[in-house]
């Protein structure tokens, strides 16, 4: 299968089916320009995926079959600028999909709470962990992935994890079906040598027939796309609304 072939018919194609349910749902729900926020979100992964992926190239830590791609811009494949636009666009259509319909943020107290702390001390350790593999070539690709996303999520999470709790049970279900969708695709996409991971610089531990570094791959940067959808999302950042009128769940 060509790469364009397998984002039309594993992303394009949900995308679109999502996109139709959500249509009906929208009006039913509070939420303040979601298209722009959703096309802002895909473009900013684009942005800053960018530069990383293609280091990930020419440093060989992945490759690709020059036969299954439709040309290059740098390193990377022209498909692949096209997943770093459509992986956001699709978690962020479940992230709605799964929103209740009657779901209205309540207001987030500013004080930390022990999540937060803990949140904190989880991706700062996150990111450690990345300087250290950094120096095993083995390692390489798990490095090169923590030392990318941890401070995002680093300061995704100082900055609003107050905002981002407001929408756990929302994201939690977006992640959980967003990954392991991710995961399935990913490894059919290996299993079919459209990409390969390179061995000198990966452990060689796979979950299923899934390589450990492209399962973290996909966990850390779903997490990243729907912590920042969370914050872009939320009436307290947006300021579209006045948060003392909002119900409070109990």
């Amino acid at each position: 299968m060509k790469y364009l072939t397998f984002l039309l018919v594993f992303l394009v194609i949900p995308i679109v089916l999502l996109a139709f349910y959500n249509r009906k749902q929208l009006p039913m729900r509070r939420i303040h320009r979601p298209l722009s926020t959703l096309m802002l979100l895909s473009l900013i992964a684009l942005v800053y995926t960018t530069p990383w992926d293609n280091y990930l190239v020419y440093r060989g830590v992945w490759l690709y079959g020059s036969n299954r791609v439709i040309g290059t811009i740098g390193y990377v494949p022209i498909e692949e600028y096209l997943f770093f636009l459509l992986q956001p666009l699709f978690l962020s259509l479940l992230f709605l999909a799964f929103l209740p319909k009657t779901f209205f943020p309540p207001k987030p107290s500013l004080r930390w709470h022990s999540s937060h702390w803990k949140g904190t001390l989880i991706y700062s350790l996150l990111t450690f962990l990345g300087v250290v593999a950094l120096k095993y070539e083995r390692l390489l690709y798990a490095g090169l992935i923590l030392v990318w996303a941890g401070p995002v999520l680093l300061g995704q999470w100082a900055f609003g994890a107050h905002l981002i709790r407001t929408y756990a049970p929302t994201v939690l279900k977006a992640l959980s079906v967003g990954v392991t969708y991710l995961w399935i695709i990913d490894s059919w996409a290996i299993h079919d040598q459209i990409w390969t991971i390179a061995a000198q610089t990966s452990t060689g531990l796979k979950i299923g027939p899934l390589p450990v570094e492209e399962a973290l791959f996909f966990f850390l940067t779903s997490l990243m796309v729907l912590q920042g959808l969370a914050l872009l999302l939320h009436p307290q950042t947006t300021h579209d609304v006045d948060n003392t009128t909002a119900p409070h769940r109990h």
